[in-house]
């Protein structure tokens, strides 16, 4: 009996070694790029201006374009708010209106933002 309990207890852990090591990587399912950087610059609001800003996330959304990866929540609503701050409503409302396109549970949010804006 303690024959059988060494080999099921030194085979367990052998089995579930060997069964994890054959488990493939998943892709995120976003392209999150630089976003979580820009995000962090902009709240510490001191590195790059609004611009350099814009620039950085229009780049990556090129770059994610490219390479087929669709882009995270709030992408569009974070650089809607950076045109915000440069005075380009035009281009806040196309991005509002894409955040809403691509994320409906974003929709009342949205929709919130863009009636402040047309105030």
């Amino acid at each position: 009996m303690t024959k059988t309990v060494f080999r099921f207890a030194t085979l367990l852990p052998l089995s579930l070694l060997i069964l994890t090591g054959c488990a493939t990587r998943q892709q995120p399912i976003y392209g999150w790029g630089n976003y979580q950087q820009q995000v962090y610059e902009y709240f510490k609001a001191d590195t790059k201006s609004n611009e350099e800003q814009i620039a950085a996330l229009e780049e990556s959304i090129q770059k994610n374009r490219s390479k087929g990866a669709p882009l995270p929540p709030g992408y569009h609503a974070h650089l809607g708010m950076l045109y915000a701050n440069a005075g380009k409503p035009d281009m806040v409302v196309q991005e509002f209106e894409t955040e809403k396109a691509l994320f409906p549970e974003s929709a009342p949010y949205m929709n919130f933002l863009l009636a402040k804006l047309k105030k």
